[in-house]
């Protein structure tokens, strides 16, 4: 009997798509309304990009980042930075040992340089002392000391903060953020939702251990990582050098280092897609580099106008953040809907609560009907449907 081996290529999108199952799907159901960060944090890691998260205290921040490393099978490095932090505190001190031998070897056990995953806490607090060694670090990934250079196995850094860059030596440590996202609050009408998933979170929390069926590999990253340089960009590079063109003729920065990195996050999102071609819906990417909060809006348009504008047909496996921030995503709305129902199923459930869950499902309804893609539009619809019966109700 012969024997059959799976392509190089295939068996890393197949890494993709149990990343996506492992990984980001379990994320979105712990995290209500925090899609868009995970989204980006797999769009990131798979890049090889640092992600900045911009919000105000208690939206989850730390909380994303620490559930994302129990479910990589790597070191996590995490500290908040202060303006007094100094470089031992990220880097680790010189090795005393060595020092007495009249060499300086920084004693990095722990420390930033050995980790896969960074987490940097109110990163614009950063100060002169570490500002140039975080540089190389978040650029090169590779850490400079005295006449000490090392390679970093950092997969990706993401910094947090609730105010952005006033201080023109803060702007370069910014540039160095590929992705920024805001991180708010969630709406009124899913807080209870949050209530819910967070609750179940820290009694999850209290386990600690995940299982190793439920984690990917440093490696496995590795290997999607590899698959970047496998895929064709070029389907899409004169859509893509207008929108450039046109961000530029907006006010938008977008230099060419920005530029060229785009092309590997726009790989990345083929990747997770299970493609090895970029396609026009895959610019969603570029929602994401605002330097100011005022261009969010004027990004997300122009952008949009740029996807709508070059698909050609329906494109498979299209991305769900390519329909617009505004655009249902299924996979939410199915979250949701499976909520109501199970909220619906409850016994002793009082008039006011039922009457509540039917407006939700109403609404739900309404959004199913603007899902692109028929396949899961009719599976939204017909899923609409069940749970009207269950709610004592026709649709």
């Amino acid at each position: 009997m012969t024997e059959t081996t799976t392509p190089l290529s295939d068996q890393r999108l197949s890494i993709a798509a149990r990343f996506h199952e492992t990984v980001l799907s379990p994320m979105k159901r712990a995290f209500i309304g925090k899609d868009e960060i995970i989204d980006l944090f797999g769009i990131g890691l798979v890049g090889r990009e640092n992600v900045f998260l911009l919000g105000p205290p208690g939206t989850a921040k730390s909380a994303l980042v620490q559930d994302l490393a129990r479910r990589l099978d790597g070191q996590v490095f995490d500290y908040l930075l202060t303006r007094f932090t100094e470089p031992n505190e990220l880097f680790g001190p010189f090795d005393i040992r060595k020092l007495r031998e009249g060499e300086l070897v920084t004693n990095t056990e722990g420390m930033l340089p050995e980790a896969s995953l960074v987490f940097l806490d109110e990163l614009l607090n950063a100060n002169s002392a570490i500002l140039n060694s975080l540089l190389l670090a978040l650029n090169e990934r590779v850490f400079r000391r005295g006449r000490e250079t090392r390679a970093l196995p950092t997969l990706m850094v993401v910094g947090a903060s609730n105010r952005l860059p006033e201080e023109e030596a803060l702007n370069a440590l910014f540039d160095r953020f590929l992705l920024r996202v805001p991180c708010d609050n969630v709406p009124p009408e899913q807080l209870a939702d949050v209530l819910d998933a967070g609750w179940q979170l820290d009694v999850e929390a209290a386990k600690r251990d995940t299982p190793d069926s439920q984690r990917v590999s440093v490696d496995d990253v590795q290997r999607m990582q590899s698959l970047l340089h496998d895929v064709d960009v070029m389907a899409v590079r004169n859509a893509y050098t207008d929108l450039v063109h046109r961000l530029r003729h907006a006010g938008i920065d977008v230099s060419d280092r920005r530029a060229v990195k785009f092309q590997r996050l726009m790989a990345a999102s083929a990747i997770l897609c299970g493609r090895q071609t970029v396609q026009p819906s895959d610019l969603w990417v570029l929602r994401y580099t605002w330097e100011t909060e005022e261009q969010q809006q004027v990004l997300t348009t122009l952008v949009q106008e740029a996807i709508e504008r070059n698909l050609t047909g329906d494109e498979p496996s299209r991305h769900p953040r390519s329909h617009g921030n505004d655009a249902p995503d299924p996979e939410a709305l199915a979250r949701d809907l499976d909520r109501v129902a199970a909220r619906l199923s409850e016994e002793n459930l009082s008039d006011a609560d039922r009457s509540y869950l039917r407006d939700q499902l109403s609404v739900l309804a309404g959004r199913c009907a603007w899902v692109t893609a028929e396949q899961q539009r009719l599976f939204l619809q017909q899923r609409v449907e069940e749970i009207w019966k269950t709610a004592g109700e026709s649709s």
